[in-house]
């Protein structure tokens, strides 16, 4: 990770291009954040004004959010969703986990009990608004044990125990 001041936190400088030469061959990737420019982000109050901030330095997102995407594609890792009246939760698995897995992940009864999986895609959720809309308009799918899970799939799980 190299720390830049905030005229190169978008295309780096001299130092990060040594480093990026440096690294050339390994198996390593180099990131550019600037630490000022993501103090200030944690200054702001809204997600809105984060991303006005963002626009202004000619940045797509946060050295944070980019930490959290790299860390996640390194370790293998992606988000699955869980959303109902209470509550909207975010659960972490390994990419290529099945469904049963994936339902373990919020209590071992869910996998040892799994029937099947109610699965909306993110995208669906996203621009249908909700699971009952989503619902209505077909894109909710029953998916049995051998379903991949999807980096963003809104589940529900239904099990015996």
């Amino acid at each position: 990770m190299c720390n830049v001041d905030e005229n190169s936190a978008k295309t780096g400088n001299k130092y990060t291009e040594a480093v990026k030469e440096a690294i050339k061959g390994e198996d390593a990737e180099m990131m550019i954040i600037a630490a000022k420019i993501e103090s200030e982000i944690a200054e702001l109050d809204s997600y809105e004004e984060r991303q006005m901030f963002l626009e202004e330095l000619g940045l797509e997102k946060s050295g944070v959010e980019r930490l959290i995407q790299a860390a996640y594609s390194l370790l293998n890792l992606q988000t699955y969703f869980t959303a109902g009246e209470p509550e909207v939760r975010a659960w972490t698995i390994n990419k290529g986990d099945k469904a049963p897995k994936a339902a373990g992940v919020i209590h071992t009864d869910f996998e040892k009990g799994f029937i099947r999986a109610e699965v909306i895609s993110y995208e669906n959720y996203v621009h249908y608004g909700s699971e009952a809309a989503c619902r209505a308009a077909g894109k909710l799918n029953s998916e049995g044990k051998d379903y991949v899970v999807k980096d963003g799939d809104v589940m529900h799980f239904l099990f015996n125990v």
